[in-house]
This record gives structure tokens, sequence and C-alpha cells, in this order.
């Protein structure tokens, strides 16, 4: 099983990022290498929804822009279902478009604790992953 390794101080941020959207879902990039993030783009999502969203294509294009400048890689997606399971929909599904990377669903359907899904999505089949929490 593929594993993604997330600093505390960055999977906090996420999930931080993920509630001050609620009702919509949010989203954001993690880039790093070798499995281990190393820096978030919190992502603004261009289509205010509780059932999808949207990156804001000057604000995705910068971070790629920026994942390059410093040498790294894309190594996950992240975004949030505020009322509906940590797991990928059909239409996350249809839209994993990076089989490099990671899928992370935040779902925030039991108010006051997050619960967080960590995926691979590969010619659409979904795989779990495991997560490490680091320093």
């Amino acid at each position: 099983m593929a594993v993604l390794t997330i600093p505390k101080e960055i999977f906090d941020k996420m999930i931080a990022h993920c509630i001050s959207g609620y009702p919509n879902e949010v989203c954001g990039i993690l880039a790093g290498e070798d499995g281990r993030v190393r820096k978030i783009y919190e992502m603004t999502n261009v289509e205010p929804s509780p059932v999808s969203y949207f990156m804001d294509p000057k604000e995705q294009f910068k971070a790629l822009k920026d994942i390059r400048t410093e040498g790294i890689k894309m190594i996950a997606i992240y975004h949030s279902h505020p009322s509906s399971s940590a797991y990928p929909s059909a239409k996350d599904v249809s839209l994993a478009f990076y089989p490099d990377s990671f899928y992370l669903i935040v779902s925030l359907m039991e108010k006051g604790k997050p619960e967080l899904g960590v995926f691979e999505i590969i010619e659409g089949k979904v795989h779990h992953a495991a997560l490490e929490i680091g320093n």
C-alpha cells in the first residue's frame, strides 16, 4: 500500500482550510517528494458548492510554477466533502487526471470531527493509501 507522509503542521493547516470553507467544498494541492509533503497550496474553489469544486486556474498555474521552481512535484490533491463520507464520488473518480498523485478527501459530515480518506485513483479504480503524520 502506498504511503503519504504529511507533517502535522501542514495536516492541521489543510483541515483548517477545509473547515473554513464549510458548507462549500474546499480544495488545494500538496507538494513534496518521495511521498513526503513539504508544502501546501490552498486554492480558491471558483465553483463554490457543497457538492463540487474547481480550482482557480490562475492560482493553480501559479502553484504549479512555484512547485517546479522549488524542485519538488505535486504529490496530492485534497478537497472536502461537507456532507458526505471521506470517499471519492463518481465525479471525483472521473476527474482524477493525475495517476501519480494521491487524492485526499476531508469529510466534515460529523461536526467537530473531520475524517480523512487517502486514495490513489488510477484508470478509474480507487485504491486506499496509508497516511503518516510526521513532524
